[in-house]
């Protein structure tokens, strides 16, 4: 696991300006504490910091071909190298390195751009080719490691993991892009392939990208990679179990190479459970797991995680965590580099942070919502679905419309008279509906919430238009299919993926993600969608498959999820501060929102009349971006996140 950062003359072969690549790659220090390195000829500089996992003694990079005509940085793990090794051994290739890194290179050698169809793991990487005089940039095929880039008016190409190294160079424009603040305002995070500063953007999971040098047209992504739900009705439950535990602990076993100390993260829930106990049973010795509590107990898994550490006999650590842990708002901002409102990145960041003491790497369990239906939106999609289908969209947007335009808001009541939020939408499409059911702050409330100045900016544009285009590529008109290909794309690579990456890359730990393996997330989507959502019961065969491992208490009850009680925070021990952020001088600067809806929002919620937590939380954590990332002076922000320069 590393970071990696570079710059690329797509127009000539100018001489790299030195100080500045070393200031990108500093930045990223956190990524990569055990070695730094930087490679500068004529046009191309690349950087890299490297966090030791495989191969510590030969792994170094820059790494080159034989004659130092191709160069890559990388960062992540192609956990089948050693297959590909042996594949292009027999093709006639030599190796000087046990890597995975010099895999990538002789892959590139041998099969050009279609080597990322032969990797299989968690990458971004970015190749430099002298004979061919190209930039090749890939990332993997679910989004798991994250690849920024910015082309600039002088023709220099910057690219790095994480944002911060771009902004490092000094040459972005810190222009903000009205259209991701609509973007994260609706979501919580800036949706691929959009960055929040205007010159920058994020390379798409499974795609890829080749600049020439000299071309006149910047050169537009290759999708080389697709999730295709081609769902198997013959597919029984019996198989389906036996062949998804199979499946499972094959990409356990993958992810188990490390010459460094191995772990994993134990939440309590299905799917961190499941992947501890496949750990257990490929392992020759006690599995290391790590867990945080709360000393709440309505956010506290923890009895569910010693159940599990118990069967197994891990080596469980627990730290438990006080319910106003809030301290880290400023940390997270500087972090993230663009707003990222999921408050769940502050027990995020505190796992990460009390795991590292104990292991270098450590397996998760996320992914296993998004491929087998885990979500409660999930069920209530699908029940308004079936009501949706009954009748034309011409039929129910105006009856729908009407009624609940009339009915009343009722957030305290019971949720069989919560009726508004139903109406609104039957009055939509599928991808519509689902859309808002997910949003942040929704339609209305954003259209109040911005200034006529930032709505004028937008020129029309609506956060949904992100969630139409990946509608209409995803080639199924079942259901669940389509709402888990729409968090494929926006939600698990926006928001899970890049929160545990810049947790855990915080603290140089490397998180590895069997749930996401491609082939199996290609075979997950066979299984028809009776066997994911069964009634009321979410991953119905991931549960099943997992009988004979788990306890009947961590299967089968209610849903927990990894919050904080923000409402409670914005009422008590945030309430001055929340009102100090959302009506100061920061905010009211941009032009940008309206103060009367931000203190009607902040009375409403603090005097218990409504629930306003995420709207205010979601503008709070774009006032502390602002103060931390865009008006910041050379700030070091956490220890080593690095210096980046900032003005509005």
């Amino acid at each position: 696991m590393c970071g990696i950062t570079g710059l690329f003359d797509t127009q000539a072969r100018r001489e790299v300006d030195r100080a500045r690549l070393q200031r990108m790659n500093d930045s990223q220090w956190h990524r990569g504490p055990d070695e730094g390195a930087l490679h500068l000829e004529p046009g191309v500089g690349f950087g890299h910091r490297r966090l030791s996992i495989i191969d510590i003694a030969t792994g170094q990079q820059p790494i080159f071909n034989d004659d130092q005509t191709v160069a890559l940085v990388f960062n992540g793990e192609v956990y089948n190298y050693l297959e590909l090794m042996q594949e292009l051994t027999e093709a006639g290739y030599t190796f000087r390195t046990k890597s995975d890194s010099e895999a990538i290179v002789r892959a590139w050698e041998h099969w050009g751009e279609d080597c990322v169809q032969h990797l299989r793991g968690m990458f971004a990487f970015v190749i430099h080719d002298r004979r061919r005089q190209c930039l090749f940039m890939a990332r993997d095929r679910m989004g798991v490691k994250p690849l920024h880039y910015a082309l600039l008016p002088d023709g220099w190409l910057l690219f790095g993991s994480e944002l911060k190294s771009v902004l490092a160079h000094g040459g972005l424009s810190r222009e903000l892009d009205p259209l991701a603040v609509e973007e994260y305002f609706a979501l919580g995070y800036v949706a691929e392939p959009r960055c929040i500063f205007k010159g920058a953007r994020k390379l798409e999971p499974g795609h890829c990208l080749l600049w020439q040098a000299g071309q006149a047209r910047e050169p537009q992504p290759r999708r080389y990679w697709d999730v295709k739900f081609t769902l198997d009705s013959r597919l029984g439950l019996a198989d389906a179990e036996e062949e998804l535990r199979q499946r499972l602990d094959e990409s356990v076993r993958l992810r188990l190479q490390s010459e460094r100390t191995l772990g994993a993260f134990l939440s309590g829930g299905v799917d961190s459970s499941a992947v501890v106990a496949s750990m257990a049973r490929l392992m020759d010795e006690p599995v290391n797991t790590c867990a945080i509590g709360f000393d709440d107990p309505q956010f506290n898994e923890s009895a569910f995680a010693q159940m599990v550490a118990d069967r197994y006999q891990t080596r469980h650590r627990l730290e438990v965590v006080g319910s106003d842990d809030f301290g880290l708002i400023d940390t997270l901002a500087r972090l993230y580099d663009e707003p990222f409102a999921d408050s769940s990145a502050i027990p995020t960041y505190r796992v990460c942070q009390m795991a590292r003491q104990h292991v270098t790497v450590a397996l998760s369990g996320d992914g296993g919502d998004e491929s087998l239906g885990g979500y409660r939106r999930y069920r209530l999609h699908l029940m308004e679905e079936r009501m949706r289908r009954m009748m034309p969209l011409a039929i129910r947007k105006p009856m729908f419309g009407a009624l609940a335009a009339v009915y009343p808001k009722l957030d305290w009541a019971p949720r069989f008279l919560r009726a508004k939020t139903s109406f609104q939408g039957m009055a939509r499409s599928a991808v519509g509906a689902y859309f808002e059911s997910v949003s942040h702050v929704r339609g209305p409330l954003r259209r109040a919430l911005f200034s006529p100045q930032l709505l004028s900016e937008l020129g029309g544009y609506h956060a949904g238009e992100v969630f139409e285009r990946h509608g209409a590529t995803a080639g199924t008109d079942d259901p669940l299919a389509l709402i888990q290909y729409l968090d494929y794309k926006t939600w698990l690579v926006g928001d899970i993926n890049t929160k545990v990456d810049r947790a855990s890359m915080a603290h140089s730990l490397e998180v590895r993600e069997p749930l996401m393996d491609h082939k199996l997330v290609e075979w997950l989507a066979t299984l028809p969608s009776h066997l994911k959502v069964r009634g009321q019961e979410g991953k119905f065969v991931f549960k099943k498959a997992m009988e004979p491992r788990l306890p009947h208490d961590v299967l089968y009850r209610p849903k927990m999820g990894f919050s904080v009680p923000l409402a409670r925070w914005l009422r008590g021990p945030l309430r001055e501060a929340s009102r100090k952020a959302l009506l100061g001088e920061r905010l009211a600067a941009t032009g940008w929102f309206n103060t009367h809806t931000l203190k009607r929002l902040l009375d409403e919620h603090q005097s218990g009349q409504h629930d306003h937590a995420a709207p205010l939380w979601t503008a709070m954590m774009f006032e502390a971006f602002l103060r931390n990332v865009v008006d910041a002076p050379h700030s070091a922000g956490l220890a080593g996140l690095g210096a980046h320069n900032a003005t509005l």
